[in-house]
């Protein structure tokens, strides 16, 4: 069933959801739509930071360097991933925020893929 495949690339393909290239907010039919899990490709240049901390959290989450010194911050803890491959999780409540040291590129994993949350 080739309608089952998707074939793309992760920078222009991110550009048209902030990054987010699939979850529960492409359309249904589309082999990138899915209820479990949503996945990022975050391109940010140096100095990028989240405009407001995340609280309430509903979903864990898996950050991955690729490229960069990229810092996420958390209640009383900083974590900078320097190395590629570098990486953090964190689970549901865990308030979190985050800073591009340097220009940085990661990929996020967060499951469910929940309706609700704005796509950022």
């Amino acid at each position: 069933m080739t309608e089952n495949v998707y074939v793309g690339k992760a920078g222009p393909d991110a550009a048209a959801d902030k990054g987010w290239l699939l979850g529960h907010f492409r359309p249904s039919g589309d082999v990138r739509h899915s209820e479990d899990v949503e996945i990022k490709w975050g391109v940010h240049p140096r100095g990028d930071e989240r405009a407001e901390w995340v609280t309430g959290e509903k979903r864990t989450a898996l950050l991955i360097l690729v490229s960069g010194r990229f810092r996420l911050e958390f209640p009383g803890r900083s974590v900078v991933l320097a190395e590629q491959g570098d990486y953090v999780v964190w689970g549901q409540g865990v308030d979190h925020s985050w800073y591009a040291e340097e220009e940085s590129v990661v990929i996020t994993v967060r499951w469910p893929s929940l309706p609700g949350y704005a796509v950022r």
